[in-house]
Parts: structure tokens; C-alpha cells; sequence
């Protein structure tokens, strides 16, 4: 049948040319790969595990052999370091050493390690170079063995994860899939160091994996699981902070923990603030960044001089915090001296981490806090410590868990919750971006760690589709669709079979086309645009469905048909992907009231 314009079909008349599987829908898309990737992640756990001891032996090695002149990897404190010229200039050999090895290595091993994990899985397809898995951890034992204020756990998390990249580039992996072996071997090493398995898969949920789904929390809690298997052998039992200073707090306690949290917050913000300011100031430096590490190393040393506890990892210090051991003027002075080079320091892109200093920042202030606070200051430097964790890295979950498996203390997760969410609560108000994500940004790279569900693969095609469609014939002429078309007011349209099944799109660069060419009067339409392969979709299918079709085939608009006849009941654009964007905006932005509210009506005029 011919005709000059389109002719209109609805929901009433069906067709369909083709067919492609489709994917089974269900709660999640986690298939039996999944088992694959564990059995691939416990290998990856051992080696974060074994990567973790080889980084605390060399950080003791450096503290021993810079402070003390012995070759040996007993623990050794730095409040029985000498206070003379030596403090000073070994800070400042170590800058040196740290910026050579970035400068002729990889300068990837300069910071603390999460901002390039998190970078490598944005934006590196999750690939990293095996010169990270070995200088990384060397420079950091240089960089704290020699008195820098950091912790170990940066360090290997970003060699944990070098580990679990580079085990995963031996084999035909996707790049969600090197993801997982990346953080995998990140949450190992975090795993072995501190025995922290939970708080592990928490920090890679919080932080490195960008979602929430089986196929990658499977896989990295195996490795967590397989660390904590190996620390006796490599690290000993039990908590690393073992505590037990539960007060009886009063009926307003729990306000006290949100209140610290919130002075956490604050303190965390104001650290925060201060680094970007001190790395602006190192950029401005008329001098090669290469020297910036020794310039760093030059105001830790002089630290030093004043408060030797400051240097270095410190869990002295924080097992001394939570046992009360300090007088208030040494507390004070660590939390002034150990924030002052701890910046300086870090902004000079040295190597080294960030949670052991913000442990003891943290649990300072608490400290001086809980003096005016019930029970024994201790106790709120545990709170302090997870507040200024979770408010700092926007980790929340991962603050409190830590916590409680650093002490070994389960009784106290309502406090910390309180402290940790109010210092998170602050710090997500005061500040864009966080302490990680600051460093990411300023490269050109924005991150968003806000999780929600797929609006796409919740929507139905047969919710957003068009259901009047303009449809050409199959049978009509060449020169009679060119007519139609240009009288009409479509960029495409679906070609329909007699049984109304679409065999094929017509768009109007096709039209103008064959109006060029000439040559077409006798033929068909069937002829021209009859195509088997024709990608379409189902009312019933998820829209994310119809989001891969476009995608794989190219096709801008696809028919949808009926999934038992095949007949052409609608068609998705373009513009009804939008709505669907549209439709989750207005849900967050529309406020509207519906118990309680008189109904407001306007008199006509």
C-alpha cells in the first residue's frame, strides 16, 4: 500500500524482525566468573599479605639503621632518638633519596598512595606498572625510616594493589575485573598490617571500588580473609591497640561522642585546607619538584628536635593515647608539632600515608578533649582517632569498624558511629572534596563517590517509549517513502512488514541519498532497507538493556516489539533516555507535602 506521509501505528499493532538474546533480570548481575576471580584474588590476598611484612621490615630496617646504626629490624621507638645535628639532616637525606627515585623512576611513587590507587582505577583501566610494586614500597621505608610522620598503610595499599594489577594483566581480564584484583590486593595488605579485615573491605567499598555488587566484594573480602589467615605467621595475634575503656557514660553521652565528632571534623577540615595550601606554596617553588622532599625533610627534622615522637609511624604514641600515658603538654605538643611536619611534609610529595597520622591527630584532640569529658581520656581518643578517620577520608563505616578492631573492643560501636558520622556529617558540608580526592581533582579529573541505584536498570522500556510511531511501508515504492519522508517530521522511521513487524529503519540521510542516486522508482521499500540483524527490545525490558543496544549497533532509535508476536508496539529515542535522567532529577528536587497540608486554591479572576 502506498502512501505520501507516514502512516501512524500504536500499541495495538505489532511486528518484530530478529531477535537478541536477552539478559536475564534479577537482583544482581554477578555471574560464575565471580568464582573465578576469587580463586584469582586469594593468590593476590597472599601476596598482599607478604608484601605488607616485606614494607614494616624495611620501615624498621631504615628506623634502626638511620637512628640507632643498627642493621637489624627490631621495633624501636623514636623517643630514644638523640636530639642533635643528626635529626636534622637525616629527614633531609631521605628527601633527597625519595625525589631521585621519583624523578629517575616512577614519579607515580610520589604521595600517599590512596589518590594514585583511586586515579589508576578511574581513569589507568586499573593497570599499574610493576616499577610501583617495587619502589613504592622502598621509597616509603626511606621516607619513614628516616623520620617521616607517616603511617605504612598508604603505601601498601598502593602495593597491594600494583601486586593485584600486575597479577591481572597476566590474563584476559576485563577492566571492572583487574579493578577487583587491584583493590583486592589493597585490602590485603591493609589487612595483614593491622588486622583489620572488616574495616579493610569497608575502606575498598568506601573508597576504590565505585560500587556496590558482588562481582567485586566477593573477591576482595576473600583476599581480606586470606591476609588475616596469614598475619599470626608474619605479625603475631591479637588487636594491634588492645583496649578496654568503656566508661558509664551519662544520659547525654552520646551527645559528647557526636560533639567530638564534630571537633574532628573541624580539625579535619582546617588539615585539610592547610596541605592544598602548602602544596600551592611548593608549586610556586623556583625549583624542580625532584627538591622538594629534602626542603620537606628539613621541617621535619627540625620537629624532631622539639617532639622526637612525632617522627615516623608513631603507634607508640597511639598506644599511649589510649592508655593514658601522656602528660597534657606532651599530648599538646605532638598533636602542634606532628600536624605541622605532617603537612609540610606530605605537601612536599614525599612518600608516604595518611591513617597513622590522623590516628594520632585525631586521638590528641580527643585526649585533650576527654579531659573535660566523663571517663578516662583514652577513651575519647579512640573516638577521636575514628572521627578524624572517617570525617578525613569520607569513610564513615570504615572509621568505626577500625576502630573496634584495632582495640578489640565491641562495645563501644554506638560512640563511635555517633563521633565518626558527625565529623563525616561536618567535613561533606565544609568541603567539596576530600583530603584523597583534592589531589585527584586538581589533575583534571573529577570523583564522585555518591552510590545509587542504576536509574536505567530500573525503568521499562514500556514506561519511557513512544507509543504512537510513524512507520513506512514495506511495500511501497522508493520514490513514494522519499515523499513521505520529506513531508514528515521525523529524522527515522521504522519500516513494517503486512503483520506490522519492523524490518528495518529509514532515516532521512537515506532518503536524500537515494533521491541523489536516482535510479530507484521501481523499487521497494523492502528492498532497500531489509535488514535480518535489526536490533530491538521488549516493553519489559530494562531500559540500561536497550542503553547496550544502542551502544553495540549504533542505532539511535529502536523499534520495540512485542516479545510473543514481534510486532512493533513503540519506539526509543534518544529523548526518551533523557526522560529518565529527567524523572530521578525532579525526585530529588520536587518538594511537595502530602499529610497535614490545606489545599491552597486560587479565585478566578
Amino acid at each position: 500500500m502506498q502512501q505520501d506521509r507516514p502512516n501512524a501505528i500504536d500499541e495495538g499493532r505489532l511486528g518484530v524482525v530478529g531477535q537478541r538474546p536477552r539478559r536475564s533480570l534479577g537482583d544482581f548481575t554477578t555471574d560464575r566468573r565471580v568464582l573465578i576471580l576469587m580463586a584469582m584474588a586469594l593468590v593476590v590476598g597472599t601476596g598482599g599479605a607478604l608484601a605488607a611484612w616485606v614494607l614494616v621490615q624495611l620501615i624498621t630496617l631504615c628506623t634502626n639503621l638511620a637512628w640507632f646504626g643498627r642493621l637489624d629490624t627490631v621495633p624501636s621507638s623514636m623517643a630514644d632518638a638523640a636530639r642533635t645535628p643528626w635529626m636534622v639532616l637525616v629527614p633531609v637525606l631521605g628527601g633527597l633519596a625519595i625525589g631521585a627515585m621519583a624523578r629517575f623512576g616512577s614519579e607515580k611513587i610520589r604521595g600517599h598512595g590512596i589518590p594514585e590507587a583511586i586515579e589508576a582505577i578511574l581513569i589507568g583501566g586499573s593497570r599499574m606498572s610493576a616499577k610501583v610494586a617495587v619502589l613504592k614500597p622502598i621509597s616509603s621505608a626511606i621516607s619513614i625510616g628516616t623520620g617521616g610522620p607517616f603511617g605504612a598503610e598508604g603505601p601498601i595499599i598502593m602495593t597491594g594493589g600494583a601486586i593485584g594489577s600486575l597479577f591481572a594483566q597476566f590474563f584476559h581480564l576485563s577492566a571492572a575485573e583487574r579493578k577487583t584484583l587491584l583493590v583486592a590486593g589493597a585490602a590485603a595488605g591493609m589487612t595483614a598490617i593491622f588486622g583489620t579485615p572488616i574495616a579493610a573491605v569497608l575502606l575498598a567499598v568506601e573508597l576504590l571500588l565505585f560500587e556496590w555488587r558482588p562481582r567485586s566484594f566477593i573477591p576482595v573480602a576473600g583476599a581480606a580473609i586470606t591476609a588475616i589467615c596469614w598475619r599470626p605467621l608474619l605479625f603475631g595475634t591479637g588487636p594491634l591497640f588492645p583496649f578496654s575503656g568503656d566508661p558509664a557514660l551519662p544520659w547525654w553521652g552520646l551527645l559528647a561522642c557526636a560533639g567530638l565528632g564534630i571537633l574532628a571534623g573541624l580539625q579535619s577540615g582546617l588539615l585539610t585546607k592547610l596541605l592544598y595550601l602548602l602544596e600551592d606554596a611548593f608549586e610556586r617553588l623556583p625549583i624542580h619538584w625532584m627538591w622538594w622532599p629534602a626542603i620537606g625533610g628539613l621541617f621535619v627534622g627540625l620537629g624532631g628536635l622539639i617532639e622526637p615522637r612525632a617522627l615516623g609511624v608513631g603507634y607508640d604514641v597511639i598506644g599511649d593515647l589510649l592508655t593514658g600515658n601522656l602528660a597534657v603538654q606532651v599530648v599538646l605538643t605532638i598533636l602542634l608539632v606532628k600536624a605541622g611536619i605532617w603537612l609540610v611534609a606530605l605537601a612536599s610529595g614525599t612518600s608516604g600515608g595518611v591513617l597513622a597520622p590522623l590516628l594520632i591527630l585525631g586521638g590528641a584532640m580527643g585526649w585533650l578533649a576527654g579531659l573535660a569529658l566523663p571517663g578516662a581520656p583514652g577513651f575519647w581518643a579512640l573516638l577521636g582517632m575514628a572521627a578524624m578517620l572517617g570525617g578525613t577520608m569520607r569513610a564513615p563505616l570504615t572509621g568505626t569498624l577500625f576502630a573496634v578492631e584495632l582495640t578489640g573492643d565491641v562495645h563501644i560501636l554506638a560512640p563511635l558511629l555517633a563521633a565518626t558520622v558527625a565529623a563525616y556529617a561536618v567535613t561533606v558540608l565544609l568541603l567539596k572534596r576530600s583530603i584523597l580526592t583534592e589531589k585527584i581533582a586538581r589533575r583534571g579529573q573529577h570523583v564522585t563517590r555518591e552510590y545509587g541505584l542504576d536509574p536505567y536498570e530500573l525503568t521499562r522500556v514500556g514506561a519511557v517509549m513512544a507509543r504512537t510511531v510513524d512507520v513506512l511501508d514495506a511495500e511501497q515504492s522508493v520514490t513514494d517513502a522519499i515523499t513521505a519522508i520529506e513531508a514528515g517530521r521525523h529524522h527515522a522511521y521504522p519500516v513494517v512488514d503486512a503483520r506490522a513487524r519492523p524490518v528495518g529503519v529509514v532515516t532521512r540521510g537515506d532518503a536524500l541519498r537515494w533521491k541523489t542516486e536516482g535510479g530507484h522508482a521501481g523499487e521497494r521499500l523492502e528492498e532497500r532497507v531489509s535488514d535480518a540483524s535489526l536490533a530491538v527490545v521488549h516493553p519489559d525490558d530494562v531500559v540500561a538493556r536497550a542503553l547496550d543496544i544502542m551502544m553495540a549497533t549504533g542505532q539511535g532509535r529502536v523499534p520495540v516489539t512485542d516479545a510473543a508476536s514481534g510486532a512493533l508496539v513503540g519506539l526509543l529515542t534518544r529523548k526518551d533516555l533523557l526522560q529518565v535522567r529527567a524523572t530521578v532529577v525532579q525526585s530529588e528536587r520536587e518538594r511537595r507535602a502530602f499529610l497535614g497540608q490545606r489545599t491552597i486554591r486560587h479565585a478566578k479572576p
